[in-house]
């Protein structure tokens, strides 16, 4: 055990001890002493410490000493009752700072009562309560802002979680500190019932044990218990006064006594004009000149001597800041920041800029923190951080979006228009400005706020400019989704799934694949759209086939297959007839017949006529899918599949391509067409 748990132990075990067990005075007058300490350090650091968090043990700290404190109350009655003896440090406060005077000791007793209830107990009650009230308030204010400023890049992923840690012990100290000071409020209502009962009960002692009258009784057990009631209340004012400064700091992060006087004595012409006044009721009035006009050229002196620092200190910034200036022209630049590629970056012209500015109202930044999570929801991968940010250069309503620096779309909004598309359905047209869906390339039309609600009436699909930005930029992340999976990206997914799964995880990695592998069969699965969500699944598919194949194409098959749920669900609409395209047998056999198998991989030797007559085929076929309005899906032979999806990929990146492995066995399937050799 370390000597610091001993030692909290042993005190608290004290404390109940002297509970049960009479105590010598001399062991009283040294936990007394002990008592007195340890509120002045608890004041000091309350006083100095630079933010609330760095004493966020204060609560139970503040329990600890009150138990303690109750616990010395308890011995000193018992010896002042017991012997008429509670030691020299009772008895000092008694004759000393009582004034052994019974009158002028009750009232400083009193008037120290009423000083910890009324004002400081009282005060710090209410702080802490609406403290407390508005941290809990504010908390999802403060979350968000930590969203935001992670998706902007101002922070990364260690000091978010630092940020929002700080949030929620905050709320976890403030809300006991509301509930702590009725510690301290508890405690002076003790101490004035246990004084009453020692006066009571030392009166009847010195009367029926000791043959005092009721003078003399009065005159002895009053002033050791005045003396008792002091020693307990002071220490219990001190840290009331220590919870009052904790629960009022308003700076979480200054020197607290610089702080105070540069706030108290940091403006000149304050001081002058009290040095003033103070002068003028020395002269022009009967108050004591000798006392008033010194003070008044004191409060002149200290303005005179402040307002120079002031200058001094604004000269020094503007030296420092020039020499800051200087240097920054001086320095080589540092070029290896700019080898830095951002995963996904939004660029747009300053009239965008209102729409991600929180202070305009503009609620971009949470979208993007909206896209990232429904993106994980979807397709189970983490999307890195997306940079925001202003490009003078860009027309003022225009945006671009990059992947790794280098641009691949753009798009163009109007500032307080709407955008109405037609779903096809709509006969009624409305009077706009033409223009095109950027995420899909659709017709559409830019309309005003007036035209929005008549819009909405006749059936068009009425969206704000963030909601396009949001979804061009959605998008675009699910087109490239698969090359922002990253080695370090699979390594998080591994050591997540690890947590619950160790077994699974040593048995795969690294003894049958490695990382690199295991990132080609989850991009594979990404580039079609698969979610990767049940990684378990995943990663049990690839244990069970990985030692006969390390061929990562293959095992994207297994893995497909063993997703035919997921697959399913989501191109086969249940209790539906899905319409779809097949494969002639013979065309299939003439796939398989061209594959050639390498150290590298398996890949296609089509002759390039036929591969133009194939896709001629299949565009045909595709075409009388949507003009049914249905998504182009191909069902093929499960060894065939990646084939086919690699010859057509360049062709009709679109294209759903499927086998029949996975396919739930109650799907049913309509074929409106087969792709053959022409």
């Amino acid at each position: 055990m370390k000597k610091a748990d001993m030692g909290i132990a042993l005190y608290i075990l004290a404390a109940i001890i002297f509970f049960i067990v009479p105590i010598p005075s001399i062991l009283l007058d040294i936990m007394l002493a002990f008592n007195i300490s340890v509120a002045l350090v608890i004041l000091m650091n309350a006083l100095f410490v630079k933010e609330v968090l760095d004493m966020s043990f204060f609560p139970t700290l503040l329990l600890f000493t009150t138990i303690f404190r109750i616990s010395l109350n308890v011995s000193s009655t018992r010896l002042i009752l017991n012997t008429g003896d509670p030691g020299n440090v009772v008895r000092t406060f008694g004759q000393f700072v009582g004034g052994n005077d019974l009158i002028i000791g009750a009232i400083i007793f009193v008037v120290m009562i009423l000083i910890q209830l009324i004002v400081i107990n009282k005060g710090s009650e209410r702080v802490s309560e609406v403290t407390a009230r508005f941290t809990l308030d504010a908390m999802p204010g403060k979350q968000m802002a930590i969203d935001a400023d992670l998706n902007t890049g101002t922070i990364n992923e260690k000091q978010a979680r630092e940020r929002r840690d700080k949030i929620q012990q905050e709320s976890s100290f403030f809300g006991s500190m509301d509930g702590a000071t009725k510690y301290v409020k508890g405690d002076a209502t003790v101490g004035i019932v246990v004084t009453l009962i020692n006066l009571v009960g030392g009166i009847s002692m010195g009367m029926t044990r000791q043959g005092l009258d009721i003078g003399d009784a009065l005159n002895q057990y009053g002033i050791l218990t005045i003396g008792d009631g002091l020693v307990s209340q002071i220490p219990s004012l001190l840290i009331s006064l220590a919870t009052g400064i904790l629960v009022t700091k308003a700076s979480k992060e200054a020197d607290f006594s610089d702080l105070l006087i540069r706030q108290l004595f940091g403006i000149p012409k304050v001081l002058y004009i009290v040095g003033a006044v103070l002068i003028f009721l020395g002269l022009a009035t009967p108050l004591d000149w000798r006392l008033f006009i010194p003070l008044g050229i004191a409060f002149l002196i200290a303005g005179r001597s402040m307002d120079t620092s002031l200058g001094i200190e604004a000269i020094e910034e503007e030296v420092d800041m020039a020499e800051e200036q200087a240097e920054e022209i001086r320095r080589p630049e540092n070029v290896v920041s700019l080898l830095q590629v951002d995963p996904i970056e939004l660029e747009f012209g300053y009239g965008i800029i209102p729409l991600a500015d929180v202070n305009q109202g503009g609620d971009l930044l949470d979208r993007v923190v909206m896209i990232r999570r429904q993106i994980a929801l979807e397709l189970g991968t983490v999307v890195p951080i997306i940079r925001l940010r202003d490009n003078i250069q860009l027309n003022p309503n225009q945006y671009i979006i990059k992947i790794k620096g280098i641009q691949v779309t753009e798009g163009e909004i109007l500032f307080d228009h709407y955008m109405a598309m037609n779903p096809g359905f709509v006969e009624e047209e409305i009077s706009g400005i033409p223009t095109f869906e950027p995420s899909f390339h659709l017709p559409a039309l830019w309309i005003t706020e007036s035209q929005r609600e008549r819009a909405e009436s006749l059936g068009y699909t009425v969206v704000d400019p963030p909601s396009i930005i949001a979804t061009h930029l959605t998008e675009v992340i699910r087109m490239h989704i698969d090359e922002l999976l990253s080695r370090q990206d699979v390594q998080n997914l591994v050591n997540n799934i690890k947590e619950t799964n160790p077994t699974l995880v040593e048995e795969l990695i690294p003894k049958l694949l490695g990382i690199g592998e295991i990132q080609k069969v989850l991009q594979n699965l990404l580039r079609e759209g698969i979610s990767i969500r049940d990684l378990l699944t995943i990663f049990e598919t690839m244990a069970d086939h990985a030692a006969t194949t390390r061929d990562t194409d293959v095992l994207t098959e297994y893995a497909r297959q063993s997703l035919k749920r997921a697959i399913s669900s989501k191109y086969f609409p249940a209790n539906e007839v899905t319409s779809v395209i097949t494969l002639d047998p013979k065309l299939e056999q003439e796939i398989m017949g061209s594959v050639k198998q390498t150290e590298q991989g398996a890949y296609l030797t089509l002759d390039p006529e036929k591969t133009k007559g194939i896709m001629a085929s299949l565009e045909t076929e595709i075409g009388k899918l949507e003009n049914l309005g249905k998504n182009a899906i191909i069902i093929t032979s499960p060894i065939v599949r990646m084939y086919f999806k690699k010859l057509t990929e360049d062709y009709f990146r679109d294209l759903i391509v499927v086998s029949y492995n996975e396919v739930e066995s109650n799907v049913e399937l309509q074929s409106v067409g087969m792709v053959s050799l022409s």
